[in-house]
């Protein structure tokens, strides 16, 4: 985690930091990052990819940093104080940045607003690198009821980075069918055993389920996928287990899992994760009560990381196979979902777990959700069916993200 300075000044001679404005700003920053100060003249040996603030220590720089105008960063952070012309340098440099079409930042003000703001800034820039080099595996193609979720691979990569890679489910069902049961028996005692309870699925179903998953896994690994989304319901009808385990177990271990093929709900769970470092829940809107203003959210398969406790039960929709009921903490959540064939429209909603419900009528994973923002957007706009539900209030960052990225918010 390292920040990049870029000083700039007209000065003969170096402030030392003691003397320096910005010193209390780069001490706290020290604690958290580790912090490189570079001389203007030695910025050629930094790389786009790498995190800068310019900081503009007096006026008179102006041409110094339009003459190195391919190096700066997107957006361009310029740090700026009201001593020695500090501040009408970054004015000037801002206002030609924007000519330019260069998205920039002046960080101005109180130690701790400059603080919060690059960690912020921190956090955004490196999201983007980090979806930048991402590969989506897309196994066994999206459900055939996905029409309103479709994804132009090339737009998309252009975009945001992110490739999307079509794999035949054959290709998991053949490492599948070479794992013998003994493989998978102590993984399988080990979930079983931190399970609340078992219902209507047998040890044979689970032992099936972990077999799939130690498969799907080794695909994972082969193709270097950071993120994968399976056509389950194919799987069912084809070899009679589910999905749902895999898929919690991979979230668990860092590789972004998704359900029925989605490929935009597969991306805003990898922007989630970037972004926040959290794995989140990708639901079913199963029930709205306008009134009340409450959501409840469902689906059969959840990162056991991500429960206070869960029980092993049956697949909802085919009875069969393994799926995981689990029982996620109340408090603040936020709900959001990427749209689009390039991936630039989004939904974004903060709100309060209120309870998990347990209706034999909907996926097993059921939680509560009381909306900040108007719940019948989900009836009036939404952004196609699955959304995605991550614990803690991350509205301001996640919005902060999109709009930094042009992307077009849906109410």
């Amino acid at each position: 985690m390292t920040i990049y300075i870029v000083t700039f000044t007209s000065l003969l001679g170096k402030q030392t930091l003691a003397d320096n404005p910005f010193g209390t700003v780069i001490n706290e920053l020290r604690k958290q990052y580790t912090i490189e100060l570079v001389d203007q003249r030695e910025m050629g040996r930094l790389h786009r990819s790498d995190f800068k603030i310019l900081l503009i220590e007096t006026g008179g720089v102006e041409h110094l940093v339009i003459n190195q105008y391919e190096l700066l960063s997107h957006p361009t952070i310029l740090l700026a104080n009201g001593e020695n012309n500090s501040l009408a340098s970054a004015m000037e440099i801002a206002t030609w940045l924007r000519s330019k079409g260069m998205k920039n930042e002046i960080l101005y003000g109180k130690d701790s607003f400059i603080l919060q703001r690059i960690h912020i800034l921190y956090k955004i820039f490196t999201a983007n690198n980090e979806l930048n080099h991402c590969r989506i595996g897309v196994i066994g193609t999206p459900s055939p009821w996905l029409i309103a979720s479709n994804v132009d691979y090339l737009l998309a990569k252009r975009r945001w980075g992110v490739e999307y890679i079509d794999l035949p489910l054959e290709q998991v069902y053949e490492p599948f069918s070479k794992i013998k049961d003994e493989e998978v028996e102590l993984a399988c005692k080990e979930i079983a055993s931190k399970a609340l309870t078992c219902k209507e699925s047998t040890p044979k179903d689970l032992v099936k389920a972990m077999r799939f998953y130690k498969a799907l896994k080794e695909v994972c690994m082969k193709e270097k996928l950071d993120a994968v989304t399976l056509n389950c319901f194919k799987v069912i009808d084809q070899i009679g287990t589910t999905g749902c385990l895999a898929l919690s177990l991979l979230n668990d271990e860092g590789i972004i899992a998704g359900c029925e093929g989605d490929l935009q709900s597969i991306f805003t769970m990898l922007v989630v994760k970037a972004l926040t470092g959290k794995s989140a829940f990708m639901g079913n809107p199963a029930k709205i009560d306008i009134e009340s203003n409450i959501l409840t959210m469902a689906h059969c398969t959840i990162g056991l990381k991500q429960t206070k406790d869960y029980t092993i039960r049956s697949h909802f929709e085919s009875k069969i196979g393994i799926a995981i009921q689990g029982t996620l903490s109340e408090g603040d959540v936020s709900i959001i979902k990427c749209g689009g064939e390039c991936l630039d429209d989004y939904y974004l909603s903060s709100g309060t777990l209120l309870k998990n419900t347990d209706n034999p009528k909907m996926c097993r994973t059921q939680i509560q959700i009381m909306m900040n923002t108007p719940v019948d957007y989900f009836i009036k706009n939404s952004i196609g069916n699955h959304h995605i539900v991550v614990q803690g209030n991350e509205e301001n960052l996640l919005n902060e993200f999109f709009q930094s990225n042009i992307c077009r918010q849906i109410k």
